[in-house]
């Protein structure tokens, strides 16, 4: 078994409500590994960075992406640090990943000022900025295609998707 589709993406990006979106036009189910971290660990991302730090939250997202890549066969989100680990990275070559690639005016227009994101606090514009250029090359890496959704409409995004399936 293994995900139709995998979405992965800078936050605000749109990988939840394209995902959602996108397994609707499919007929299919949807699931976020960051909401499986979350019922795993039974707290929120950012209590997770705050309480056990980065590095256990990382190892955290690991197990949640290798189990829902072997077990869900709908529309996948990953998380947007998922592709920093290499393993991870190895492992969605086997799959269709679509990477929702996103401009920093829009990006930083959906993310705002949101406390659950805990790698954007201190400065979210300058740390999103620092965080798409760095995050870039690893999703071109691991995607079998590149939609932009900078300015786009959900249901135009879909669309795009759709039509690039193989």
């Amino acid at each position: 078994m293994a995900p139709q589709v995998v979405l992965v993406g800078p936050p605000g990006a749109g990988k939840t409500t394209i995902g959602r979106l996108l397994a609707g036009r499919l007929g299919t189910t949807f699931r976020d590994t960051d909401t499986d971290v979350e019922r795993t660990a039974a707290m929120a991302i950012s209590d997770i960075f705050v309480e056990h730090g980065e590095d256990h939250f990382r190892e955290l997202e690991r197990a949640a992406v290798s189990t829902a890549l072997a077990e869900h066969d709908g529309v996948l989100a990953l998380g947007g640090g998922a592709i920093l680990d290499p393993n991870t990275r190895q492992t969605l070559r086997n799959h269709v990943v679509i990477y929702l690639d996103v401009d920093l005016s829009d990006a930083t227009k959906r993310v705002g000022f949101n406390r659950d994101r805990p790698l954007l606090l201190l400065n979210p514009r300058a740390q999103l900025h620092s965080m798409l250029q760095a995050r870039r090359p690893l999703y071109e890496e691991v995607a079998s295609v590149v939609v932009t959704t900078s300015g786009k409409a959900p249901d135009v995004i879909v669309a795009e998707i759709v039509e690039a399936l193989p």
